[in-house]
């Protein structure tokens, strides 16, 4: 599943992050992911996205047509994790 590939690849490049990813569309294209690890800890938004996508740049050329991300730190996501359903 294309999901759980996606994850791992995050998980290898990020070894302490909180992964989850879902194909909300069931297409196997689009996907949807958040991130969190203390990794992003005073990084701003856009670093925090470039150190994911960075891990997924292989991917993107075979497999992801496109990616909506969301990127926390530990503490970050505890004030907001009540805003999103996870699968």
């Amino acid at each position: 599943m294309k999901t759980e590939s996606i994850k791992a690849t995050i998980v290898e490049a990020i070894p302490d992050a909180e992964v989850h990813v879902d194909d909300p569309n069931n297409d196997g294209e689009h996907f949807q992911a958040i991130v969190i690890s203390e990794t992003f800890t005073g990084l701003m938004l856009v670093k925090q996205h470039q150190v994911v996508m960075k891990a997924l740049k292989e991917r993107f050329s075979t497999d992801v047509h496109a990616l909506a991300l969301k990127t926390f730190t530990p503490e970050k996501w505890k004030t907001e994790k009540s805003s999103y359903t996870i699968k």
